[in-house]
């Protein structure tokens, strides 16, 4: 499968090693095209290319992965979207990293937001209790498998998301729609940044 990152900062660096390591392709996006990530494409290596977020849009699933602030913008620019899986891994923080504020989303979740704003997209919310050193870490430790948690209103979106995360060796926990299940782990929900291992039988 080849899959779309739109941004390419630290959390969405990791995010396409995972991919890659999985054996998929990437096709990695940022607002200052694909000239500016040949230094992060040579070194994330076979599989993964540089390309126009409309480019890495286009791919079957995508992750969006950019600053709060920038995604009104980076979401209006894109063409229409026709039914691709959006991982929304964004989180309601006003400004860049050390200087962020927490953003007024009033009673949505992030994800809802962005449903909003990419009609035509199926949008499952993942990975947000994740800090980017775990998300680059085995996600087997001691015998015990990280959890990634997932929540869509889509639920075939959603099987998809959770198969992709399963194949990275996560184990996967459902927290039911965008609303409810967005807000536990979004930035400022009871299970963002925490590390949760599951124990097999």
């Amino acid at each position: 499968m080849e899959i779309g990152i739109i941004g390419a900062g630290a959390f969405a660096q990791a995010f396409a090693k995972r991919v890659l390591k999985a054996g998929h392709k990437i096709k990695l996006s940022n607002s200052r095209g694909p000239e500016s990530l040949r230094e992060i494409v040579n070194h994330l290596g076979s599989g993964a290319m540089a390309a126009t977020t409309e480019e890495a849009a286009a791919c079957e699933v995508v992750l969006l992965a950019v600053p709060w602030d920038n995604v009104p913008e980076i979401l209006a620019s894109l063409p229409t979207w026709k039914n691709q899986i959006v991982i929304d891994g964004t989180n309601p923080f006003h400004g860049k990293a050390g200087t962020f504020t927490p953003a007024d989303v009033g009673n949505l979740s992030t994800s809802q937001l962005v449903a909003a704003l990419a009609p035509g997209a199926r949008v499952v919310k993942a990975l947000n209790n994740m800090i980017v050193p775990n998300l680059e870490a085995d996600p087997v430790v001691n015998g015990a498998r990280r959890v990634a948690f997932i929540s869509a209103d889509d639920g075939a979106a959603k099987k998809r998301v959770e198969a992709l995360l399963k194949a990275f060796g996560y184990s996967v926990v459902d927290l039911g729609n965008l609303r409810d299940g967005g807000l536990i782990q979004q930035a400022g929900g009871p299970l963002a940044g925490r590390d949760f291992l599951e124990r097999g039988d």
